[in-house]
């Protein structure tokens, strides 16, 4: 028997139920727009309300640049004392948790806290990214892969807030962030938060004090709901969440089970027995049967990974790519790295780390931003002392292709999600220094000329060379290595170039003539490392020459993969983006892409390598 909860009528957009009652609170938003707080916030958008609060998008005009933070405002829904007092319980017990919490990575930030004219205010590091809504829609079933990685690093996020005693009480797809960034899933509105200290047994009542109940229909279980959350009610939502997930159905049109009150939901998704169990425990009617805390599902959910686990190694590393890198990677990696030398698995070199400036402009190519950022690599020497280097490119969703602003051939056309796993890509575009000592290895299926380019230099990049030579050249890699060297996908290029941006360029809305190799400079290519790199420490990603990747040409993204892999078709012509030293600004764009053929060869065309932690069987 699931709770019911009775509400007016009301529409549902993303978790947030919008009232009639609420046009009255519209005179209170329209009056924030545009006021500053403590002569330091300035409110520029509504972007939201629910609990007790509004939540709002300020820019700080104390700052250099006015970053934009978040401001929550208190917002009783009474002026009764006691409502008054729940409320401004709740709000300073949120700024005591954020300042704990705010130093996990996947948790914001409390940057102020703070009363003013007997309202209260709570100010927030902003998160750049999309909401889970964007992923988990209805009729939308996620692959148990992909759930199981969601579940890894939610679970992972959720146990420090755990450990610290808190509750987060709102779990749900819009309170789940996709960090723009870096794909990481990021907890926010811990607006209903309740930090928890050692329960001490009333002498007269033996169950815990009520407490208000806060969270969404659907996703709260029935203790919650009464007032009394646990530490296993946020385990509960997010069970219910992954659920979702892997049927594409809301919870409040799951069925239950008359008797138990249990959710009836295996025979809409195709799962394993060990998650089906694992979610089915979360998600149990009464609490005490749940996993108490997130730790204890955290480590039920992580068995799913282990070598006696029906996952397959390439399955593991799906999830690794899934999960957006971070803390889950690294379990990852270290269980790769750990394995014995008989298995499928492929060892590196220890990783080293290199640093460098990213730099942004403006829309006019001036410079507005300069990083100091580091990544981590590994050298490969290819022969006679000359070193191929393979940077770590993480785990992550993206937003592939793009909008119609941008393009107006609808080849880049429609946006679409990708999830892309973590691998290995060249810092350069293959040098002919590179290309000659690979040219001198045995020979796999074809013969390789030595000295193709037409634009000599042993640090320039090789070009005349045709896909199907480029294949071959990571086929000798890889008989001399036994690592999996190959073109990246056409998915993995673009996320790689991105690096996390979503403008034109990784630069920002242009390029010029100091940042790229294009039609504005004096022609020709030149040599690798000459401008400056991405956040991910990958250089000449825009002009020098286009870089031809494994995916067949396909007209537009209708029908194509979401989870970074090869797009297979025929194979008369196959993709290649990035542009070249001969080409307009425009054609140098993230997202813009050519068709070449098989052997097609010219001075304006390259390659760079990637490589799999993982060969598949």
């Amino acid at each position: 028997m699931r709770v019911k909860t009775f509400a007016k009528k009301g529409i549902d957009i993303c978790g947030k139920r919008l009232y009639a009652g609420e046009k009255l609170a519209r005179h209170c938003i329209k009056a924030m727009l545009g006021r500053t707080l403590k002569r330091h916030y300035k409110i520029v958008k509504y972007l939201g309300g629910g609990g007790f609060g509004q939540t709002f998008l300020a820019s700080d005009t104390q700052l250099p640049d006015n970053p934009v933070c978040v401001v929550k405002q208190l917002k009783p829904q009474s002026n009764d004392p006691s409502t008054l007092k729940i409320a401004r319980r709740l709000f300073n017990t949120e700024a005591r948790v954020l300042q704990k919490l705010g130093e996990h990575d996947q948790i914001p930030s409390l940057l102020a806290h703070f009363e003013e004219n007997q309202e209260f205010y709570l100010v927030q590091q902003f998160i750049e990214g999309d909401s889970l809504c964007e992923e988990i829609k209805p009729g939308c079933k996620w692959a148990e892969e992909r759930v199981i990685a969601f579940l890894l690093e939610v679970l992972t996020a959720l146990s420090y807030a755990h450990q610290e005693g808190v509750i987060h009480r709102d779990i749900k797809p819009a309170n789940l962030i996709r960090r723009r960034q870096d794909g990481k899933i990021i907890l926010i509105d811990f607006g209903a938060i309740k930090q928890v200290s050692t329960q001490v047994p009333n002498a007269q009542q033996s169950q815990t004090s009520l407490t208000v109940g806060i969270g969404t229909p659907g996703y709260m279980p029935s203790e919650q709901a009464q007032g009394k959350p646990q530490l296993s009610s946020d385990v509960y939502a997010l069970g219910i969440t992954a659920i979702q997930a892997l049927t594409g159905i809301p919870p409040r049109q799951l069925p239950e089970d008359p008797q138990t009150g249990e959710i009836l939901w295996r025979n809409r998704a195709q799962v394993s027995p060990k998650l089906a169990n694992i979610l089915d425990k979360m998600v149990r009617y009464d609490y005490r049967q749940r996993y108490s805390s997130a730790s204890e599902a955290l480590q039920a959910v992580s068995s799913l990974t282990k070598p006696n686990s029906p996952l397959t190694r390439r399955q593991v590393f799906k999830l690794a790519g899934f999960a957006g890198g971070g803390f889950v990677a690294s379990v990852f990696a270290r269980q790769v790295f750990t394995t014995s030398p008989s298995s499928t698995i492929v060892e590196v070199s220890p990783l080293q780390t290199f640093t460098f400036d990213v730099i942004t402009v403006d829309a006019g190519g001036r410079e507005i931003n300069r990083t100091r950022q580091q990544a981590e690599f590994f050298p490969h020497d290819v022969g006679d002392g000359v070193i191929l280097e393979m940077v770590s490119i993480p785990g992550g969703t993206f937003l592939m292709g793009s909008p119609p602003s941008e393009d107006d051939e609808n080849r880049e056309k429609p946006q679409h999600w990708v999830t892309v796993k973590p691998f290995f890509m060249g810092k350069y575009t293959v040098t002919q220094a590179q290309w000659k000592a690979v040219a001198s290895l045995p020979k796999v299926s074809r013969d390789l000329n030595p000295e193709p380019s037409y634009f000599k230099g042993a640090n320039r990049p090789v070009e005349q060379v045709s896909w199907n030579e480029m294949v071959e050249f990571c086929a000798r890699l890889f008989q001399a290595t036994g690592r999996n060297y190959r073109l990246p996908s056409e998915a993995e290029w673009e996320y790689a170039c991105r690096a996390g941006t979503t403008t034109p360029f990784h630069f920002g809305e242009t390029i010029t003539p100091d940042l790229a190799n294009y039609l504005h400079n004096n022609g020709g290519t030149t040599d690798v490392g000459r401008f400056p790199p991405n956040a991910f420490g990958l250089y000449e990603m825009h002009g020098n020459v286009w870089e031809l990747c494994a995916d067949p040409w396909h007209g537009n993204y209708i029908g194509a993969p979401s989870d970074g892999s090869v797009w297979e078709a025929d194979l008369k012509h196959f993709v290649a983006p990035g542009a070249s030293w001969e080409n307009i600004p425009w054609r140098c764009r993230s997202a813009y892409r050519s068709g070449v053929g098989p052997d097609h060869r010219k001075n304006n065309c390259g390659f760079r390598v990637a490589f799999s932690l993982a060969r598949t069987p």
